[in-house]
């Protein structure tokens, strides 16, 4: 179900919460992009996030910095436009989930569920994170889940250029994880003005 940014803005107050995991990429800031729009940014703030993943596409060591400084536990991999001397996979375990972590342009077709668990297979992980598409997903697949946080600016894609911003962020407990999607959609109203929505799903350990 969705929810309005008041619920979005309690998960942040650390209520409840066993870890809490940023999951972000495909910036492309400032080759496609100025910024992390200010909605985001008021959201995102140090000491209540545990951890960062990013899927890579910083383009900027800015970017690198801005991350940094919400979390001193700070995972990246290259993406296809990075300069950075950042790996092309991870593999983190975190809470007792084992989490891998690579852009995916790789993956061909891109997005495409069985591609993505022949890396999953080979990674050996409970959850695949990957990005490149620039739009968010979360997929059950058997037992596993693949997750993809979207582009958090809202940057156009090789493939995709009216695209919704999004980031997601996990609350891990041992036995489950609950993942919250946050985009920025327009707004009713019309015009330049945009909306927070915040979406809850839930995968327990085993896919039950």
């Amino acid at each position: 179900d969705w929810s309005d940014a008041e619920e979005a803005g309690r998960l942040l107050d650390g209520r409840k919460v066993r870890m809490l995991v940023l999951v972000i990429g495909d910036l492309h800031i400032p080759h496609r992009v100025g910024s992390i729009p200010e909605k985001f940014r008021k959201l995102l703030v140090p000491d209540k996030i545990q951890s960062v993943i990013c899927t890579g596409n910083l383009c900027c060591k800015e970017q690198f910095d801005y991350l940094k400084s919400l979390s001193s536990d700070v995972h990246i991999v290259k993406g296809d436009f990075d300069e950075g001397a950042y790996p092309d996979t991870k593999v983190l375990s975190l809470q007792n989930w084992k989490i891998g972590v690579c852009h995916g342009h790789q993956i061909v077709p891109w997005g495409d569920v069985e591609a993505m668990a022949m890396v999953q297979r080979q990674l050996d992980v409970d959850v695949l994170v990957t990005g490149h598409t620039h739009k968010f997903a979360v997929t059950p697949h058997g037992n596993k889940l693949f997750i993809n946080p979207g582009s958090a600016t809202g940057a156009c894609g090789s493939q995709t250029q009216d695209v919704v911003p999004s980031f997601l962020l996990l609350d891990i407990q041992d036995s489950q994880l609950t993942i919250y999607v946050y985009e920025l959609l327009p707004s009713p109203a019309g015009g330049e003005e945009f909306e927070l929505k915040v979406q809850e799903i839930k995968h327990k350990r085993g896919g039950a």
